[in-house]
């Protein structure tokens, strides 16, 4: 059985206690349905033959429902303990794959995040060239890169700003979202 994660937040800049209410409850859901799906598969399975059809149904939602899971913890440690720089070792990384400078790699992985639907906008790493790759994933499992780490988890899912943000302001919540990150929590998740 899984239990929700608690995150302790300090104030955060353009992100409301609400805001984060709503969303901790909607990950606590999905700790919820993981736990639910586990203990439907653990009945069905003792008549698989039976049950072929449920239990394969309620396979593939595991998926979507586990993502959903672990993103959000990704996404809510990254604001725990409040703004922190990158390490200089990942920040240099990142520079160097982009062209020298942060810049560029912030701008795509902000073009990324803006593209239409919902999703989430992720920065990973390949564990074996140790390359980084900006990526979209719909839902939450369509787009999962295989034998990554993720390192960066933005939800741009409605739920994640729409209560500060209207959809028109995407871009706005994408900025409050960058200003927050701790990046020692980012840091300790680089594969080096």
């Amino acid at each position: 059985m899984y239990t929700p994660q608690s995150f302790k937040f300090k104030t955060l800049d353009g992100i409301s206690e609400k805001q984060l209410d709503v969303h901790i409850k909607l990950y606590e859901g999905y700790v919820k349905h993981v736990n639910r799906l586990f203990e439907v598969q653990t009945e069905l399975k003792k008549d698989p033959e039976k049950n072929a059809y449920a239990l394969s149904e309620v396979t593939r939602r595991l998926g979507f429902e586990w993502n959903g899971m672990r993103m959000h913890e990704h996404y809510f440690e990254q604001w725990e303990g409040g703004h922190i720089p990158l390490s200089k070792e990942l920040e240099g990384a990142l520079a160097a794959q982009w062209g020298g400078d942060m810049t560029h790699m912030v701008n795509e992985f902000k073009a990324v995040a803006l593209m239409r639907g919902i999703g989430w906008t992720l920065l990973s790493q390949d564990n074996k060239t140790k390359q980084f790759i900006i990526h979209w994933v719909s839902d939450h499992e369509l787009g999962q890169l295989n034998d990554t780490t993720t390192l960066i988890a933005l939800d741009m899912w409605e739920h994640a700003f729409m209560v500060d943000y209207a959809p028109s302001e995407k871009n706005s919540y994408i900025e409050a979202w960058f200003k927050n990150l701790n990046g020692e929590v980012i840091s300790s998740r680089f594969l080096g």
